[in-house]
């Protein structure tokens, strides 16, 4: 008899807490907040493209890929903090360990935004 994998599957908007290691050089480490910027129709594999989530540093204002996020109690962060677009990443969702809560749509708007600028997309 098989058990079924009961886990929830991370969902876009969400933020949840997340393993980052291993990294290498700058690449944002440790365990920390992480917002899911993929699709849900996106893929077959357990695999989730996420943006790291630090806290805010005024410098970060000139930041065109950092992307501000106060706390509140539908995001679940509990300090003024920053979604580094700079450092998206694909992730197996073993990686994801407990679910934080959600951004708005426009805060997700936002961060898509700043990930078109990123990329110098323009339609």
């Amino acid at each position: 008899m098989t058990l079924l994998n009961t886990r929830p599957i991370p969902k876009r908007g969400e933020i949840w807490l997340i393993n980052f290691d291993p990294t290498i050089g700058t690449e944002i480490k440790k365990t920390r907040p992480g917002v899911i910027i993929s699709s849900d129709a996106a893929g077959k594999l357990p695999i989730k493209l996420t943006a790291p989530i630090t806290d805010w540093k005024s410098y970060f204002a000139n930041n065109l890929w950092h992307v501000k996020i106060n706390p509140n109690k539908i995001n679940g962060l509990n300090k003024v903090s920053a979604v580094d677009t700079l450092q998206l990443r694909g992730l197996d969702t073993r990686r994801f360990i407990r679910k934080i809560g959600n951004l708005s749509e426009d805060k997700i708007i936002e961060i898509a935004i700043a990930i078109a600028t990123l990329i110098e997309y323009s339609d």
